[in-house]
């Protein structure tokens, strides 16, 4: 072994045990990926595949990529944070040869150069020690070993692959994957997930069904443009007959691709957290109310936006948060009426409320909370007005945050207050929130911050959030008071079996609250940088 390999080796070696040390402290288990494989291996039809790819590397500009993040739903199967991977789950053991297996990850090669520049990756033998993976290969061995025949399987599940994805990677290996799999498989081009979901609506129906099915395809043609373009639905539609239909019906292309059912199953798996999501769920949350608690104390007039922003995410950082999990919101007076406002550059913030929508994301999981503020340290009549009466919609909100009820029902009740609130304040007519009431009241939180999860009856262990709002913008139709007043309130909230419990209650929430902790000095206070010339 000449110096070269035998230094190389080295590196490897001592790179795999770094490397699996911090896949250990990762926060999740090996099992419960694995577990979640077996539970999604659960939902599939027979003789069906699952190939689920991870996100693309995607240019910043340049020579210079954005940070990677990897696809949710991949790193929730399997806890791996590299890019240029692909996971295929068979719904049942499959023989290769000598290998039977019932599911296959496909993962970039070990490169000493790469990692020196670039960090540091796990290669094949990485993987199958630290994730719990038996089969495990190259990504340049994708479709080739084992020897995979797509079209044995009479399912193909996937995620749309568009031509957004292919197109923003700038790694080759993975374009390669993409388009192997794409002509392996006789992927449809050019068509989206409703049209699909359509084509699926109408293969389903029998002959006297199928003018329902028409009715329905019909309603969505007036959302969905895609669905209002298609050929194919737009003659099932106009058929006049049912034999006329039952013929549109024979024209749908025939592909064992589905990329409708896919994301239904993680809907499913991913909307109930398990008791290790939950505990790191809170620790992004507990974070993220420190942020708001610390931005209450520091604030004064004549801050800038970004200057807020900092704060919050030097203590994300301060306390090892990776990341935010989306771009932070800090819109100060007006800014605030911009529902996800994130240029974040006025300079000084005089005299208004400042209302700041954001979240560390910890070991991969998000918080969402929001606080608005008087920047002054105190509310005016006419803020202490829509504040309040944004709290009570809220805590309505929050009292219905338990097993049983219906996800709808939240955001009717809290806009109905809302509703009725602005009218008695000669804001709006009744029947008219939605001019300064313009957005949905809750949300799944997870991986994502609109986290995957069903819109029906909560489950216990849901984490959702809450957050309704007011937002009256300079030239409203109402008096010149409210003008300028944007207020949010939002809180992550924990489904039990007891009720709801508010991850994010550290951070005040009342008038009262913040004013108080307003008054508290802040540890920034005598914190002084050099003037720029």
């Amino acid at each position: 072994m000449n110096r070269f390999l035998l230094t190389a080796f080295s590196f490897l070696f001592f790179a795999v045990s770094s490397i699996a040390q911090s896949y250990f402290n990762d926060g999740l288990s090996a099992d419960f990926h694995r577990e979640r494989r077996q539970e999604l291996r659960a939902l599939m039809p027979k003789n069906s595949v699952a190939v689920i790819f991870t996100n693309p590397v995607k240019n910043r500009s340049n020579d210079v990529d954005y940070i990677f993040h990897p696809n949710t739903d991949f790193f929730y199967l399997t806890g791996f944070r590299e890019p240029n991977s692909v996971l295929l789950i068979f719904s049942e053991a499959k023989d290769f040869g000598s290998i039977s297996t019932d599911e296959i990850i496909y993962v970039q090669p070990r490169d000493p150069q790469a990692e020196q520049w670039n960090g540091k990756r796990l290669g094949v033998d990485g993987v199958k020690e630290n994730l719990g993976f038996e089969q495990v290969f190259l990504n340049s061995d994708f479709g080739k070993k084992p020897a995979l025949d797509l079209q044995k399987f009479d399912k193909i599940l996937s995620f749309n692959l568009g031509k957004s994805q292919e197109e923003s990677s700038s790694n080759t290996s993975m374009l390669e994957m993409i388009e192997k799999f794409k002509s392996t498989s006789n992927y449809p081009k050019e068509i989206s997930e409703v049209t699909m979901e359509m084509y699926d609506l109408i293969l389903a129906t029998e002959v006297e069904n199928s003018a329902n099915v028409a009715q329905v395809i019909g309603r969505y043609q007036r959302t969905y443009p895609e669905v209002k373009k298609d050929p194919i639905l737009k003659d099932f539609v106009n058929a006049d007959s049912p034999e006329k239909r039952m013929a549109v019906k024979a024209q749908i292309p025939d592909s064992k691709v589905n990329f409708t059912a896919l994301p239904k199953m993680m809907d499913q798996l991913r909307e109930v957290k398990t008791a290790e999501e939950i505990v790191l769920l809170k620790k992004a949350v507990k974070i993220s109310a420190i942020g708001q608690i610390e931005v209450m104390k520091a604030a004064k007039v004549g801050m800038s936006e970004r200057e807020v922003q900092g704060i919050h995410e030097f203590i994300y950082k301060r306390y090892g948060a990776e990341s935010v999990g989306y771009p932070s919101i800090v819109g100060g007076g007006n800014n605030g009426c911009i529902l996800h406002y994130i240029e974040n550059d006025l300079k000084s913030i005089d005299q208004r409320l400042l209302l700041m929508d954001l979240g560390a994301e910890w070991k991969g999981y998000t918080a969402d909370v929001t606080r608005t503020i008087p920047i002054s340290g105190k509310f005016n009549e006419e803020e202490k007005a829509i504040y309040e009466l944004v709290l009570k919609s809220q805590e309505a909100g929050i009292a219905l945050c338990k097993v049983g009820t219906d996800f709808s029902e939240i955001g009717q009740v809290t806009r109905q207050i809302i509703d009725e609130g602005l009218a008695e304040l000669g804001i709006i007519k009744k029947g008219e929130r939605h001019n300064y009431f313009p957005h949905g009241t809750s949300h799944h939180l997870g991986l994502d911050v609109h986290d995957r999860g069903g819109y029906d009856a909560l489950k216990a262990g849901t984490v959702l959030t809450v957050e309704p709002g007011i937002y009256i913008p300079e030239g409203s139709n109402c008096d010149k008071k409210w003008w300028g007043i944007a207020v949010r309130i939002e809180d992550d909230i924990l489904v039990t079996a007891n009720g709801p419990v508010n991850l994010s209650s550290d951070a005040p929430r009342t008038v009262e609250g913040i004013e108080l902790m307003m008054r508290i000095p802040s540890v920034l206070e005598n914190w002084v940088l050099p003037e720029l010339d």
